[in-house]
């Protein structure tokens, strides 16, 4: 990716005319040049680039979004700190294909060197799906629900979990062969397919009961269905 030396605004070439042109929400580039505009706007917090179309969100708001956020990294920090071969992040770039660049608002890998499906690269960026991703939208409306669902889908994505504040509800989409299906809540607690033992109670997280939602990943955390899943990381690890 090339690297746009800036001081905060795009530079300017002959008669002011700007060198990189700016970002605008619905432009329809290519991955290449989303990045070069993106990184010429070292101001810009949060910009996608999801089916070909740029996507600019607006201002975050604490309770519809950034309070939401904090609560789910919580509990995805919470399991990956107890399973080692595991990791995360939020707003992080992925490298999809050449039509998609999301940042996510929280995803959790398997580790590359214990047989994770994703990479990075030498810039440090996530090439690849993660195998689970998480997203706060608004509402059914969003395009988390759409056009990105449709991207995750179709790259590999193997589990998306999508809270959706206004109506208060969550869904959590597993991969099965080339098709997202609904993962079912028992009980009131979806149960990962993928990573065994992150257990998510809904109605707490959707209530904003943090302590309640740490308290059930902790269960899950506890069942031999975790520990045999780390021994397994572990010697996935360990062999050549």
């Amino acid at each position: 990716m090339e690297t746009i030396k800036t001081t905060g605004q795009p530079s300017t070439g002959t008669n002011g005319v700007p060198a990189v042109l700016t970002l605008q929400n619905g432009d329809h580039l290519t991955r290449q040049e989303f990045e070069r505009r993106y990184e010429a706007m070292p101001n810009l917090k949060k910009a996608e680039l999801i089916e070909g179309v740029v996507q600019m969100p607006s201002p975050v708001r604490f309770r519809k979004h950034s309070k939401p956020q904090f609560h789910v990294i919580g509990w995805m920090a919470t399991y990956v700190a107890a399973t080692p071969g595991t990791d995360g992040g939020d707003n992080g770039t992925l490298r999809l294909d050449l039509k998609n660049e999301p940042q996510p608002d929280g995803f959790v890998i398997i580790a590359p060197e214990c047989g994770g499906q994703v990479k990075f690269d030498e810039e440090d960026y996530v090439i690849g799906a993660p195998e689970l991703i998480g997203e706060v939208s608004a509402s059914s409306a969003s395009y988390d629900l759409h056009t990105k669902l449709e991207a995750y889908r179709r790259n590999g994505v193997k589990e998306y979990v999508v809270w959706r504040v206004l109506e208060r509800a969550i869904d959590w989409f597993v991969l099965e062969g080339e098709d997202y299906a609904r993962l079912p809540c028992e009980d009131g607690i979806y149960r990962s397919r993928v990573f065994p033992g992150l257990w998510l109670d809904t109605q707490a997280l959707i209530d904003g009961r943090l302590a309640d939602v740490l308290q059930v990943v902790q269960q899950g955390i506890a069942t031999q269905e975790h520990r045999d899943f780390v021994e397994q990381l572990k010697r996935r690890l360990q062999t050549p």
